[in-house]
């Protein structure tokens, strides 16, 4: 079993909180987590899965069961089908403060953030910590014989796709996953896309990868208009399968771009919707730059502290930095990301790095050692980076 980075950090905020929210999409091993975390901190936790009517049923009087096992740790995965026990979860979270339990009540797992989180936060303000669970990423396998950075980076994170016994089974996975997704799990969201056409955009989303997004032209294309382009990102962006990255705001003189980029969050998934099944199908494919791309930025994202915000940087003259990432202690990273072997940094880099006023300056790249260029910018492994970003301290 591949432990995950952010188990030390969940527990150590059910020590502070009467209740800790894991938000993450299906599949990427909420449960086994939460299962885990319980078993190290009680041998009495209880666990209810609330797509199932068996533990619903256990909930028709929410407040007298959660009496009836008062002072254990309960999980409550796939909350957002029953938004409505929030409200009961103050009322027990309060008298229990009163009675002298403060905190490891309540471990709450969520499949979809915006409904999760404005549900949460207007009823549990002050009671709640949110912690969210990404795929594995880079640093979770350094140690395990079981993957490596490459298959990470073909399979992507989903547990059962990394740890597939084979890339054919890994793709079968992703395939059946997408479908499930579309045909099962979005229609629960309460949402009436029709799935083909939201299959659709997806796709044409990791053709894109990564680049600015252009909804005009996305609409033109799917026969639908603007708004509900937005929509069906929207929808896709809260049930963590694509991220928005925005463009840098600030005022350095400069006409900047406004228009944001969207990248697809697992790169297995990019692959599978592009039909690419093999590292050498990857390699050959257009795709191969914006794919790497993706997935370090997503693993740096992975890695960062609370409170640091990310951010890519452009200007209508050609300076741009891949990815920003400004930290509460004043550092700002500017990051630059190449698939070659052998990196070379444009003019448009250092430019940039200027006009942001950045402190620290890389290129991560796919090799093993690290280099300087001119400028203090310094050529990197994305590991290696992945480790200097999770030793800063939480800002």
């Amino acid at each position: 079993m591949i432990k995950r980075k952010s188990q030390s950090e969940i527990t150590e905020l059910l020590g502070e909180f009467p209740a800790v929210s894991i938000l993450g999409p299906r599949q990427v091993g909420k449960t086994t987590l939460a299962e885990e975390i319980a078993s190290t901190l009680t041998p009495d936790a209880i666990y209810l899965d609330l797509g199932s009517l068996a533990d619903q049923a256990k909930l028709s009087d929410p407040e007298a069961y959660f009496e009836l096992h008062k002072g254990k740790l309960i999980i409550l995965d796939e909350i957002q089908r029953t938004p409505e026990l929030f409200a009961v979860l103050r009322g027990v979270i309060d008298r229990r403060r009163r009675a002298g339990f403060r905190t490891c009540q309540f471990l709450i797992l969520g499949s979809a953030s915006l409904e999760l989180l404005k549900q949460s936060s207007e009823s549990l303000a002050g009671r709640i910590a949110y912690q969210e669970l990404s795929g594995f990423n880079v640093l979770e396998i350094e140690d395990s014989t079981q993957a490596d950075m490459e298959s990470l980076w073909l399979r992507g994170g989903f547990p059962d796709s990394i740890l597939s016994k084979s890339d054919a089974g890994s793709f079968r996975w992703r395939q059946n996953f997408i479908v499930t997704y579309l045909e099962r799990d979005v229609p629960q969201f309460g949402s009436r896309i029709p799935a083909i056409s939201l299959r659709r955009l997806w796709t044409m989303l990791a053709h894109t990868q990564g680049s600015q997004l252009n909804t005009a032209q996305l609409g033109a294309s799917l026969g639908i208009t603007i708004p509900t382009v937005k929509r069906y990102i929207e929808l896709l962006e809260d049930l963590f399968l694509v991220r928005t990255l925005y463009p840098w705001s600030g005022n350095v003189g400069k006409r900047l771009v406004k228009t944001p980029k969207v990248y697809i969050r697992d790169s297995g998934l990019t692959h599978a919707l592009l039909n690419i099944n093999s590292l050498e199908d990857l390699l050959s494919h257009p795709v191969v730059g914006a794919s790497w791309e993706g997935f370090v930025i997503e693993n740096i994202i992975s890695c960062l502290p609370q409170g640091a915000t990310t951010w890519f940087y452009r200007t209508s003259a050609g300076a741009e930095i891949d990815l920003v990432i400004e930290l509460n202690n004043q550092e700002r990273y500017a990051i630059e990301v190449k698939r070659s072997s052998a990196p070379k940094v444009s003019k448009g880099f250092y430019l940039a790095c200027e006009d942001i006023k950045a402190t620290k300056r890389y290129v991560v790249y796919p090799g093993k050692e690290v280099f300087p260029f001119a400028d203090d910018v310094i050529a990197t492994p994305l590991h290696n980076l992945m480790k200097e970003l999770s030793n800063v301290k939480k800002v």
